[in-house]
């Protein structure tokens, strides 16, 4: 396996995304499973070996990895298009399920139109929302807040508050009240090679250049 360092995507994994997204149907996509598994499905296992690997060493922890599947769940969309035309893989510490919520979780997506990566909780349980709203609203929050602002500054990006109207018990005109909209916390950032970065030396290392910033943030979610 070609070293963290040298190793990247193939020429033609972006392109065969771009295809995929034009031609979005089982006809197409079985005449091109082959292509699926060179460009994407095979890459995707290597890359995981690799990151799992190097986030380990950024966070002295040993992680696992979960590629989402490239089928859709159409059953009720209205959106019937079989296929997802980008690659996205969560990271996760070995000790907690790979499931998306619940605990801090890397992100990485390949995209027809971006290189996106992320960290961060999708949804809070139950008792970790009252516990994040209270660390919020406390001494706690104004760190938070502080890491947030610095990453926004450098181009990062928070996903869309998932509620309108700050949460009972909580002053509207708190000074965290973007914060306190929230039923999860993650942050985003583009790669700035896009999605040609994908197919280019050093892909890894520069993508872990991301997630060695957005670290706090995790790190403030684990504590």
């Amino acid at each position: 396996m070609t070293s963290a360092n040298q190793w990247c995507f193939p020429d033609g994994a972006v392109s065969f995304l771009e295809k995929l997204k034009a031609n979005n149907n089982r006809e197409w996509f079985t005449e091109h499973k082959s292509d699926f598994a060179e460009l994407i499905q095979e890459p995707a296992k290597e890359l995981c070996a690799h990151m799992c690997a190097q986030l380990e060493k950024l966070t002295g922890e040993a992680h696992a990895s979960k590629v989402f599947r490239v089928h859709r769940d159409v059953r009720f969309s209205k959106d019937k298009s079989p296929y997802k035309p980008h690659l996205h893989i969560l990271f996760r510490t070995v000790d907690e399920p790979v499931d998306g919520l619940g605990h801090p979780a890397w992100f990485f997506g390949l995209e027809t139109e971006r290189l996106a990566v992320g960290c961060g909780i999708f949804t809070f349980e139950k008792q970790a929302l009252i516990d994040y709203r209270e660390r919020v609203a406390g001494e706690d929050g104004a760190s938070l807040a502080k890491m947030v602002s610095k990453l926004t500054a450098q181009g990062f990006r928070l996903r869309d508050p998932e509620l309108k109207k700050v949460p009972s018990g909580y002053a509207k005109g708190h000074p965290r009240a973007d914060l306190l909209l929230r039923k999860g916390l993650t942050i985003w950032g583009d790669h700035p090679g896009g999605p040609p970065a994908a197919m280019a030396a050093k892909v890894i290392p520069s993508t872990v250049q991301l997630y060695r910033k957005m670290k706090p943030v995790v790190d403030w979610l684990n504590d």
